[in-house]
């Protein structure tokens, strides 16, 4: 979510082999009516967990960017939850409805858009980038960087912008769900796998595999929350205390951020993103931290003045900065023009059966009989409860009125005609989003974002274009990304025997729950840490790069440090033939060949966490080599506990932080005195 390659989910093995089966008794399951699917006790779980993943993605958002998918952790949780609550009650002696996998699917579809608003929602991004920490972190006499374009959070404000924005892209490409589901059978490999998982909790065999995973997911969880309680205990006053700032590699690797910090969360993370993620942003850490900024610190005075400080854009700091900027365009520009060359390809040929693209194809087996008469039940299920195409057009335009009318009071620098704009040309990008989205699992929401912050920042230029830029980002990116996550939707609902109404409604209650939850639990951390501190653990790496795209648009190239341009249009260059090697060698070499998206977060960010992410990955490949059936059923529970233990501490530590109750010990590390 932070970035593209993160945003969708590494399909793990146990759940896509039965995908071309007929589960025993599926098709003559009875199928709740699309209101009985959205139950009460589903919709309190939703909020539950869907405050949690809120927490769980600003803490990655503010750290580091990288957002994995937590969708295993969400369907085990809402299966555990469910299921324990109806077990409890029943030996009460309460009659309780059972526990289907049309609910499992509306409890994870809520959750998704809860916690989904939490990264499209730019608390890590585009609306931080606004405040006034930003706009001094760049420099007041920046050009372009005018004191008028400051927006401090606020809850109201935040609150009202997601709702008038979140909800349009869900009505946008409503009409379109039959083509896109059932014509075109496009994939959309998280849906797919997400479905497999659900599907399998839901017979004898795959509920006692749940049973093991949610047993593990909580002896992890409880690990993680202990070990981060632990250390809470030696991280003193300050940002140099404690296990954070462990120089485990040697204090000269250390001075250059290269160290292991004991963060559950990275090496959760480390453990679900994809092996060559993990070593892409090693390497990303080696090339930058290792050669790249040291090599540049070295022509102090001479390509830049050497009494600047480390967070003035006019030196070292400026080249982290724009290199990344750099790197992120080049990859993100790639992948936009790729996925819309296949999107019209597959259009124009009508035909969805590329080896390439992981597309369904015909099952012709034994089965075949069997797997025709579920498509046919399928089917029939999801056309059975229509969404009128008036409804779907009339909120769209309804929706659209309210946004161009609310949307510049609270930016006045964004004018009507340009939010009008927008919402004319949007639709059409939330179509090759979710289109290829359908493809390749590669959402591009944050790319279509940085175009038309370029764009509508350049039109509206000094006056302003800084604030109204960033917020033109934050319309589209709403708009595409909450199209495709419908869409995905869509096709775990079809794949479950869910509604289409039912998936429909509960993205509607999820985006509605993520508007209240999202900005309450930000303001958790915008009150009790530090964000945006360059020295802190919430540095928010994003609000400065988004800040600093935007003044770009204004004000073009002129004030880069000397040299920076040429650097920055190498690596523009080389993320452009990386991907394009990508995609020319074979799978044997490609798979080898890193990601440059992956390779720029740790430009800006440091080393440290890449260490964490490399030792995840490690710890999984040894695994894979030594159990690899035990490491495809848990690898992806014991990463989530990891992840989750480590975010719900994160609301003790705030409270404490809120009433300056401050850590008892500094544990600090230094050179020896006799050295």
């Amino acid at each position: 979510m932070g970035t593209e390659h993160a945003s969708g989910v590494e399909i793990s093995e146990p759940f896509l082999p039965d995908s071309g089966k007929v589960r025993e008794g599926e098709l003559e399951e009875t199928i709740p009516e699309w209101r009985d699917q959205i139950t009460v006790r589903g919709l309190v779980v939703s909020a539950l967990m869907g405050s949690l993943f809120c927490i769980i993605t600003h803490k990655l958002n503010l750290t580091v960017g990288i957002i994995p998918s937590l969708n295993v952790a969400a369907g085990l949780l809402g299966f555990f939850f469910v299921k324990s609550w109806t077990g409890f009650l029943s030996k009460l002696g309460f009659s309780v409805r059972p526990f289907t996998r049309q609910e499992n699917t509306v409890i994870q579809t809520c959750v998704v858009a809860c916690y989904g608003l939490a990264f499209s929602g730019g608390f890590g991004s585009y609306l931080l980038a606004m405040d006034e920490r930003t706009y001094e972190l760049i420099g007041v006499d920046y050009p372009g960087n005018r004191a008028e374009d400051v927006l401090n959070p606020g809850l109201g404000w935040m609150i009202g912008f997601l709702f008038v924005v979140s909800f349009l892209g869900l009505f946008s490409l409503v009409p379109l769900r039959k083509v896109m589901v059932m014509d075109y059978k496009l994939t959309y490999p998280s849906g797919t796998a997400t479905a497999m998982l659900i599907n399998s909790f839901h017979t004898n065999t795959g509920a006692e595999l749940a049973g093991k995973q949610v047993s593990c997911l909580g002896k992890y969880l409880g690990i993680s929350l202990s070990w981060s309680c632990f250390k809470w205990f030696f991280s003193g006053i300050g940002d140099s205390c404690g296990f954070d700032n462990f120089p485990s590699l040697g204090l000269a690797l250390f001075k250059n951020t290269f160290y292991f910090d004991f963060s559950p969360t990275y090496v959760g993370c480390g453990l679900i993103c994809p092996h060559i993620v993990n070593c892409s942003v090693l390497l990303g850490a080696i090339i930058s931290w290792g050669f790249l900024w040291p090599f540049i610190s070295q022509h102090a005075g001479d390509w830049y003045p050497a009494d600047l400080g480390s967070n003035d854009f006019k030196g070292l700091y400026g080249y982290k900065v724009f290199i990344a900027i750099s790197l992120i365009l080049g990859d993100g520009i790639y992948n936009l023009i790729k996925i819309i060359s296949i999107t019209v390809k597959e259009m124009c040929t009508n035909n969805g059966k590329q080896n390439n693209l992981p597309i369904v194809q015909e099952v012709q087996d034994s089965e075949s009989s069997k797997l025709l008469m579920l498509q046919k039940k399928q089917d029939e299920i999801f056309l059975k409860d229509r969404i009128p195409s008036w409804v779907a057009a009339s909120g769209y335009v309804g929706l659209a009125a309210i946004s161009t009318a609310t949307l510049p009071v609270i930016f006045p620098a964004l004018k009507w005609y340009l939010v009008l704009s927008s919402y004319i040309i949007a639709p059409a990008l939330a179509f090759c989003n979710s289109y290829g989205t359908g493809l390749t699992d590669w959402s591009l929401a944050s790319t279509y974002g940085k175009i038309g912050l370029f764009i509508i920042a350049s039109m509206v230029g000094g006056n302003g274009g800084v604030v109204a830029g960033l917020a033109a980002c934050g319309v589209m990116m709403s708009i595409v990304s909450t199209a495709a996550d419908l869409m995905q939707d869509f096709k775990t609902g079809y794949l479950t025997l869910s509604s289409a109404k039912s998936m429909f409604v509960s993205q509607l209650i999820g985006t509605a729950m993520g508007c209240v939850i999202a900005p309450l639990t930000f303001w958790l951390f915008w009150t009790a840490f530090d964000i945006g501190s360059p020295d802190g653990p919430y540095k928010a790496p994003y609000a400065v790069i988004f800040r600093e795209m935007a003044i770009l648009g204004v004000e073009g190239f002129s004030e880069l440090p000397k040299h920076c341009l040429a650097i920055c249009c190498g690596f523009f260059v080389a993320a452009l033939v990386i991907n394009l090697l990508r995609d020319m060698t074979p799978v044997k070499v490609s798979q080898f060949i890193p990601i440059p998206m992956a390779m720029a977060v740790p430009f800006y960010i440091g080393a440290y966490f890449a260490i964490d992410m490399f030792v995840g990955t490690v710890i999984l490949f040894v695994w894979e080599r030594m159990n690899r059936k035990g490491a495809e059923d848990f690898a992806g529970a014991v990463a989530s506990g990891l992840i989750c233990g480590d975010g719900i501490w994160t609301i003790p530590s705030a409270i404490l932080s809120i009433f300056r109750i401050n850590p008892p010990i500094c544990m600090y590390f230094g050179p020896s005195s006799s050295s």
